[in-house]
């Protein structure tokens, strides 16, 4: 078999002394609603061996569970305009991260802003607002998506810097991802587990129960995000012990 890695990743790693081939497997352009399990059939059924993981991109997960909100779905109000002044480049955001989109980044913000409101309620949303303040003043970051949950944190999209098909639409997190992985071991055959995985970072979300392996090991292995964070299509990540690879 071929292996193939986006442009800037490298293909092997060394995790724990051991190392690994991360295969990135090309797709179509994913869309909403379309069929997960018909997704691993088609392109990781044929190339993976017992013994194997794959690292699954939440997006892909969020948008074939429907898990999407439309722009045009969201009232703004002016609550959430203001919180949306407060929005500032984070620190460390990969290259390439010019003013222009970073302009355009904080007018999406609102929408954000919107969410937060609608999913939690303004009380909330400012409790953890003042309490982000806070403790920004005391070199804390993240606090204000930490009191808030993951379904908060997790929103991604109103902008389209990165993906254009993803200026107006909002993708939350998927839901029940454990079962979900559970599911396509039982119909596949295939161990996988999904992830946010971005230029600042890797957060595991859920995996088959049958993978053993801890967690650390589960994200460090794609810590450089080798699926990429634009229109790579590659949302499946194959990784293979390289020992195993002959």
């Amino acid at each position: 078999m071929e292996y193939y890695h986006n442009p800037g990743k490298a293909l092997e790693i060394e995790v724990a002394g051991e190392r690994y081939l991360r295969h990135g497997i090309r797709t179509h352009f994913v869309e909403v609603g379309e069929d997960y399990l018909d997704l691993f059939r088609r392109y990781v059924v044929p190339v993976y061996r017992p013994g194997d993981w794959v690292a699954v991109s939440e997006k892909v997960a969020a948008l074939c569970q429907g898990r999407v909100i439309h722009r045009q779905e969201i009232q703004v109000t002016w609550l959430a305009r203001l919180l949306a002044k407060c929005v500032r480049q984070t620190p460390g955001r990969p290259n390439g991260y010019g003013l222009w989109v970073y302009r355009n980044y904080v007018n999406n913000a609102v929408y954000n802003s919107q969410f937060a409101l609608d999913q939690e309620g303004r009380a909330r949303v400012l409790w953890a607002a003042l309490r982000a303040g806070l403790d920004k003043l005391r070199g804390i970051h993240g606090t204000f998506y930490r009191l808030l949950g993951p379904e908060v944190g997790g929103l991604d999209g109103f902008y389209g810097g990165d993906i254009p098909a993803y200026a107006d639409l909002g993708i939350r997190i998927p839901t029940e991802p454990d079962l979900l992985c559970d599911q396509v071991y039982e119909k596949t055959g295939v161990q996988s587990y999904i992830v946010d995985a971005n230029g600042l970072g890797v957060e595991l979300m859920g995996k088959s129960s049958g993978i053993t392996a801890p967690e650390t090991w589960l994200t460090e292995v794609i810590r450089d995000n080798p699926a990429g964070q634009e229109e790579q299509m590659t949302p499946f990540i194959l990784v293979r012990r390289l020992r195993d690879a002959g």
